[in-house]
């Protein structure tokens, strides 16, 4: 399995507060709001199948929805494949604390 480390755009339509916000922990886990339901993640291969199955463990199959959008390889910069109409879109940032 490779180690590269591509960037997905994950939103979710949850019908279910309570999965909902176990999707949301979920996903904090992964990667970065950009907006409530909108995460950006920059995952390996592993790492996307983790999620999936995360994703897949806590919502309801038939009533809620997640999209994962591939936009490619981590070292293109964030603002050459977004664009934002209103407020600028500011890349998010990771700080590492120990």
């Amino acid at each position: 399995m490779t180690t590269s480390r591509s960037r997905y755009l994950v939103t979710y339509d949850v019908a279910d507060d309570r999965r909902r916000d176990r999707v949301h922990r979920t996903l904090l886990d992964f990667g970065d709001a950009l907006q409530f339901s909108v995460f950006l993640c920059d995952l390996n291969e592993r790492e996307r199948i983790d999620l999936r199955g995360r994703l897949g463990d806590a919502i309801h199959h038939r009533d809620d929805q997640v999209l994962v959008v591939r936009l490619g390889p981590v070292d293109r910069d964030a603002r050459e494949i977004m664009e934002s109409v209103g407020r600028a879109f500011l890349v998010p940032t990771r700080v590492v604390v120990v």
